[in-house]
């Protein structure tokens, strides 16, 4: 288990390869597959191609003292124009699975990773908050992401409500499941849980301590 003072920050449009690399190395040691090198450079080059597409995302990331990340996830408001994971993976189209009326914006969480060996919950906690703080400003916002199946156990354990839309696929080297959330699902995690994030996360890094309460290795595929 790894134990260390890390920074809590959002990642700069220039360093999103950054991103891209750490979510498939993480998914590379959390999940046992046979994938090739070339295998391991087409999935980063694929990510990170995907990634620079979105204008309208936030990426946070936990880095130690020394750059290294600890921890990611993204948050994208949707255009309506751009392909999500979630129509590229599953071939669902979002707007066909909203049964709620009255939309306001509607979001994609993805690249949600965590070094394999770093078991904090508080860690999880504030990437989480991160993410869906947008979400969470409007009663009719939704979300929509695709998680390792893990994850999804996680998720519920830790209140934060979520709806499976379609059937699971491999990818990543993980089983993982579309689902979508609401601001009713989630509202109550965030307000339990964003003292984490207040005061702590800005463009300047500034240092947290990370605890020992443990979680298990996870992280979101897409």
């Amino acid at each position: 288990m790894i134990l260390t003072k890390n920074y809590l920050e959002k990642l700069e449009a220039n360093q999103i390869y950054d991103l891209a690399k750490f979510v498939v190395t993480e998914n590379f040691k959390h999940h046992s597959n046979d994938n090739s090198l070339k295998d391991y450079k087409n999935d980063i080059n694929s990510i990170y191609k995907e990634e620079l597409h979105f204008k309208d995302s936030e990426v946070y990331i936990s880095r130690d003292h020394s750059g290294l990340i600890f921890g990611a996830i993204r948050v994208l408001k949707w255009n309506f124009i751009d392909v999500l994971p979630l129509q590229k993976i599953f071939g669902i189209n979002p707007l066909l699975v909203i049964h709620k009326p009255n939309i306001n914006d509607i979001y994609h969480i993805g690249r949600f990773a965590i070094k394999k060996n770093v078991r904090d919950i508080n860690l999880f906690k504030q990437l989480m908050v991160c993410a869906i703080t947008s979400i969470c400003k409007h009663k009719n916002n939704i979300a929509f992401a695709e998680c390792d199946s893990k994850l999804l156990r996680i998720l519920n354990l830790l209140g934060i409500q979520t709806t499976v839309i379609g059937e699971s696929v491999n990818y990543l080297g993980s089983e993982t499941i579309p689902i979508v959330m609401t601001y009713d699902g989630l509202i109550g995690f965030y307000n339990n849980n964003r003292h984490l994030v207040n005061d702590m996360l800005t463009n300047t890094p500034r240092p947290y301590v990370v605890t020992k309460n443990s979680v298990a290795n996870i992280s979101y595929n897409a």
